[in-house]
């Protein structure tokens, strides 16, 4: 895994397990994933995860290895999680976020996605279409993707990023 520091430097690599247990900051992409109506894919994570098991996450992605950028990591973690390939994904913002469990330099990236969703069964329970305001309100709901979340539509409200489909409502 990518190491970074408090800047988003890259400062070295570490195991997964070593980042965990030592609660390193890393970088991770996350990923709305939206239809062209509007609602957004919600997965539930499985009850066996490391971090947040059994939590709704509202901007899937993963963590970003070594060699790899934000880009073909989020591409990468879109095929295998739900079976989206060659969907342009636009990077929107970066942010920190930290818990006790995570420290976590994110990029959310947006896509709107008609086809069909194929979940990873070794990672993903469930998933379902919500409105933003229904995915915002899914609880439990992991920590990281609820503040990208949180900062999307803070800076949607703001004016400083459009919606990514064309039909469909922000709520």
């Amino acid at each position: 895994m990518v190491i970074v520091d408090l800047a988003n430097t890259v400062v070295g690599e570490a195991s997964r397990r070593d980042m965990r247990a030592r609660n390193l900051p890393y970088r991770a992409s996350f990923v709305l994933l939206f239809r062209s109506s509007g609602e957004l894919f919600v997965q539930r994570r499985v009850a066996w995860k490391e971090t947040y098991p059994g939590h709704f996450d509202c901007a899937p992605g993963g963590v970003v290895q070594s060699g790899e950028s934000y880009e073909q990591n989020a591409a990468r973690e879109m095929e295998e999680e739900m079976g989206v390939r060659g969907t342009p994904l636009t990077p929107l913002f970066d942010f920190w976020f930290e818990d006790a469990a995570t420290r976590v330099w994110g990029r959310l990236f947006s896509c709107v996605y008609d086809g069909p969703v194929t979940l990873q069964a070794s990672e993903v329970e469930s998933g379902a279409w919500l409105s933003l305001d229904a995915a915002q309100d899914a609880a439990p709901c992991c920590p990281d993707s609820r503040a990208a979340l949180e900062e999307y539509r803070r800076r949607l409200d703001a004016g400083q990023l459009t919606l990514p489909y064309s039909g469909g409502a922000a709520a």
